[in-house]
C-alpha cells in the first residue's frame, strides 16, 4: 500500500507498505547486483548506514548461482541475510546491454551468457518465474530498454511490445503467486514506461500501463546517452500520466543533482551504480561536491572524507590512511569509500523526506546543489 503524506509542489513524501516492511520515500535503493554491495559489504552494513531497501538483478543471479538455487535455499532475503525489502530489476536491461549477440522475438529475447556462452531465452513468463523463485518483495515487468536517442520506428514498434509484455508479466505472476510453493506469495509488479526520449510515445505508453492498475510504476531508459535536459524534460512529461496514488521509480538515476530534480518532478524510488562503482575508485561524494582521494594533496590529510559524517569511515579513518589503502590495493580502502557514499546518498534522501515535510523543498535543493557546486 501507498500512502502520501505530504506533497509540496510536485515532490512527494510517502510510505509503501510491504510484506518485508514499510519503506519512507523518496527513497534510494542500494544495488547489490549479485545479491551483494560490491566492494565487501554485507547485510549488516547496509541495516548501519540507513538502507531501506536492496536492488539485486534477476539476469545475474539467473546466471550465478541460478535462481532453482535461490528458491531452494529460501529465497533472495534469507539467502544474503537481509529482512527488509528487496526489488529486482526484470533482466530486461542487462539482456540488452550484456548479451553481446541477441534476438528478439515476440516471445521473448534469444541470447548468450556473458559468463559462460551458453544460449538462454528470457521472456516476460521466465523473467516473472526467476524473479518469484528469487521471492523479492518487487518484480519489476520484463521491457525492452531501447537507446535514449533509437530512430522513432524502432522505439514505437518496441513501445508496443514492451506493453504486450506487460499484460504477460501481470498474468504470469498472478499465477504464480498463486502457487502453493511460492516463497512471497505477495510478490509486487512494477511496469516500466519507455519511449526513449519521444514525449508522445512516452505519454501514451503511460496511460496504458496505467490502466492496468500494477502496484507501482518505472520510468525506463533514461540516463542511457540523452543530455540531463533531455531526461528531466521527459520525466516531467511522464509523471503527471502516472497514476499519483503509486509509487514511481525512476531507473538508474543517478547524480545527487539528478536525484534531486527528479524528486522535484515527482519522483520516489532511485537507484544506481555511481556511489558504490565511484566509492571502488576512491571518488567519494561530499556535501561539497566529488573528492577523488588518489589527489597527492590527500597524502597528508588527517581529516575524515567529510567532517561531520557519521559513517563508519568518516568516524574513525582519515584521508591520508584510506588513500593510503586504496594506493596499496587493500580491499578495507574500497569497503570505506562504498560505505561513506552510500552513507551519504541515505543520508541526503532522508534530508529531502524531512524537508518536503516541512514544506521547505525548493530551499534545502537549491542550498543543497549549490555547495555541491562550490566544491569548497
Amino acid at each position: 500500500m501507498y500512502r502520501i503524506l505530504k506533497k509540496d509542489g510536485n515532490a512527494k513524501r510517502a510510505e509503501f507498505t510491504t510484506v518485508h516492511g514499510t519503506v519512507q520515500t523518496p527513497v534510494f535503493m542500494n544495488v547489490g547486483t549479485a545479491a551483494a554491495i560490491k566492494g565487501a559489504v554485507a547485510a549488516s552494513d547496509l541495516e548501519e548506514i540507513g538502507t531501506q531497501i536492496e536492488l539485486s538483478n534477476t539476469y545475474h543471479l539467473h546466471v550465478r548461482p541460478g535462481d532453482q538455487i535461490v528458491k531452494k535455499l529460501g529465497g533472495l532475503h534469507k539467502f544474503m541475510s537481509w529482512n527488509k525489502p528487496i526489488l529486482t530489476d526484470s533482466g530486461g536491461f542487462q539482456v540488452f546491454s550484456l548479451a553481446s549477440l541477441r534476438k528478439i522475438k515476440e516471445e521473448g529475447v534469444y541470447f548468450n551468457s556473458h559468463v559462460d556462452g551458453r544460449k538462454i531465452f528470457m521472456g516476460p513468463e521466465e523473467s516473472m518465474q526467476i524473479q518469484s523463485n528469487l521471492a523479492s518483495t518487487i518484480a519489476m515487468a520484463f521491457d525492452e530498454c531501447a537507446p535514449a536517442l533509437a530512430e522513432r520506428d524502432y522505439v514505437s514498434a518496441s513501445v508496443a511490445r514492451t506493453t504486450r509484455w506487460l499484460a504477460r508479466c501481470k498474468a504470469e505472476m498472478k499465477r504464480l503467486n498463486s502457487l502453493p510453493d511460492t516463497i512471497n506469495p505477495n510478490q509486487l509488479l512494477f511496469g516500466i514506461n519507455q519511449g526513449a526520449v519521444y514525449e508522445d510515445i512516452r505519454i501514451e505508453h503511460a496511460k496504458q500501463i496505467s490502466e492496468m492498475d500494477l502496484d507501482g510504476y518505472a520510468i525506463g531508459g533514461l540516463a542511457v546517452g540523452e543530455s540531463h535536459e533531455q531526461m528531466y524534460q521527459i520525466i516531467e512529461a511522464v509523471v503527471p500520466y502516472l497514476p499519483e496514488d503509486k509509487p514511481t521509480y525512476l531507473m538508474g538515476v543517478g547524480t545527487p543533482a539528478n536525484i534531486l530534480e527528479a524528486v522535484d518532478r515527482g519522483v520516489d524510488f532511485f537507484d544506481c551504480v555511481y556511489p558504490s562503482r565511484n566509492g571502488r575508485h576512491g571518488h567519494l561524494y561530499t556535501n561539497y561536491g566529488k573528492i577523488n582521494l588518489f589527489n597527492a594533496k590527500y597524502e597528508l590529510d588527517e581529516r575524515p572524507i567529510e567532517v561531520g559524517c557519521q559513517c563508519p569511515a568518516c568516524r574513525r579513518y582519515s584521508r591520508a590512511y584510506i588513500r593510503h589503502l586504496l594506493k596499496a590495493k587493500e580491499m578495507l580502502g574500497m569497503r570505506l569509500c562504498v560505505l561513506h557514499n552510500l552513507y551519504f546518498y541515505n543520508t541526503m534522501m532522508t534530508e529531502i523526506r524531512t524537508a518536503i515535510e516541512e514544506g521547505r523543498y525548493q530551499a534545502y535543493k537549491k542550498e543543497k546543489l549549490d555547495k555541491m557546486r562550490s566544491g569548497s
